[in-house]
């Protein structure tokens, strides 16, 4: 595997008006596990001991302004950026709109695409997406989406479109990756982020795409299957990289894993500088996670402990560092109660000022935004929940950074979604 240069993330002090979190965590803030520490080898060293204890809160939480920038969606999904100053809206009912502008007063407007094929069933539908890097020449972007034939559920797939010149329909170019496991919509993940070609050292843009073990207990440790991983990628023709930890396996679908034993992966970060992966996972019915991800690590999920239950049993540790004593323990976890944690991005740029390399995450249940303070080494130092988005905006669930430096969230609230943009307070 390939080394990266850590550049050192500053740890600024996030302001606070709050006090500590209880033991358990349930007042939203969390947990922080026992520390990991962070190795050039893009991984953390996992400690079998692991333990959690209130996250620190800031003592006040960051002055943020929240701007409606568009409104009408139906479970935004994802967002993503044009050149041309517009973006892209995935909906989940299958449904791909187009948005104006990035500022208040923006107009949406659906792309004519044909989405027939998507299978819309509980959590899944049309889910995550990406623009290409090099959309200015080819306009091209890849969507998640549930894959139906003849009415029933085929897969989760990976799909490639072309969008028009005017931005009015969009047509398919080809299927990146099938075969992704799928049930009845349940745990269907599935956040697709691109990592920057400058960080491989063969040149291709990585696609890290986050998936859930679509509620088979034996998915998530089973390897040879694309459900509960991290998965690596080209982006360009969807084989799996050459320096992927098990590109070496007999096992065509195990070449593409990344890391395994996760239970539904909802939102991918890439930290800016040092290329390291974070990953928001739903809990069952406590401890959502954010795990910094290792090549070749297993995060410890197995509903089916290791064959000897039937079904899918939720009672078991999200980390079952007793079943898995190397497996890696998470940064963070939610506590006593789940947040439904969904989307995730890194804030960046001089605007934010203490909050510059902070790391985002969306809550769905949580209705919250969580800001997330790191160290060099990886771990949680501090947790802020911003007045302005705790609660008046309902389920957040997209999160990614604008071309322009400002925060792009979207409700799913199933009424009347809006496209928000949040910017730090002057």
């Amino acid at each position: 595997m390939r080394s990266r240069s850590i550049a050192p993330l500053a740890a600024a002090v996030l302001l606070a008006s709050v006090t500590l979190a209880g033991c358990s965590g349930d007042d939203g803030v969390g947990e922080v596990p026992v520390t990991p520490t962070r190795t050039a080898s893009d991984g953390v060293s996992p400690t079998s001991g692991a333990t959690a204890s209130p996250a620190p809160r800031s003592a006040d939480p960051p002055a943020l302004d929240v701007e409606v920038v568009a409104k009408g969606f139906e479970h935004g999904w994802d967002v993503g950026f044009l050149p041309d100053g517009r973006a892209l809206v995935t909906e989940r009912p299958g449904r791909i709109s187009i948005v104006s502008g990035l500022r208040e007063g923006a107009t949406r407007t659906t792309v004519t695409a044909d989405l027939d094929d998507v299978f819309v069933s509980g959590e899944g539908g049309l889910m995550g997406m990406v623009v290409h890097p090099d959309f200015a020449t080819s306009r091209l972007f890849t969507t998640c989406q549930t894959h139906q034939e003849d009415g029933q559920p085929k897969d989760v797939r990976l799909v490639t479109w072309k969008l028009s010149a005017d931005g009015t329909s969009a047509e398919k170019v080809r299927d990146l990756l099938t075969g992704l496991p799928i049930s009845t919509g349940r745990h269907s993940g599935c956040r697709p982020t691109i990592a920057p070609g400058a960080v491989n050292d063969s040149g291709e843009d990585e696609l890290f795409v986050g998936t859930g073990d679509v509620a088979q207990g034996d998915l998530p440790q089973n390897r040879t299957s694309l459900g509960g991983k991290v998965l690596r990628l080209d982006l360009d023709t969807g084989f799996p990289l050459t320096d992927n930890p098990f590109i070496s396996s007999q096992n065509e679908r195990e070449r593409y894993v990344y890391s395994y034993g996760h239970r539904n992966i909802q939102g991918v970060a890439v930290q800016p500088g040092t290329g390291a992966i974070y990953t928001a996972e739903h809990g069952p019915s406590n401890n959502d996670e954010v795990n910094l991800i290792r090549a070749g690590g297993n995060y410890g999920w197995d509903p089916s402990q290791k064959g000897m239950v039937d079904g899918y049993d939720e009672s078991v540790p999200m980390t079952d560092l007793e079943l898995y004593p190397d497996a890696v323990p998470a940064v963070w976890q939610s506590g006593e109660r789940t947040q439904a944690i969904c989307g995730a991005a890194f804030l960046e740029g001089e605007q934010w000022g203490a909050l510059d390399g902070a790391l985002v995450i969306t809550a769905l249940k949580g209705s919250k935004l969580l800001v997330l303070t790191l160290a060099e080494d990886g771990s949680v130092e501090e947790v802020a929940v911003p007045e302005e988005t705790d609660g008046p905006f309902g389920r957040l669930r997209a999160a990614r950074l604008g071309p322009d430096g400002a925060l792009y969230v979207t409700t799913t609230n199933g009424d009347d979604d809006q496209l928000l943009r949040i910017t730090p307070r002057a």
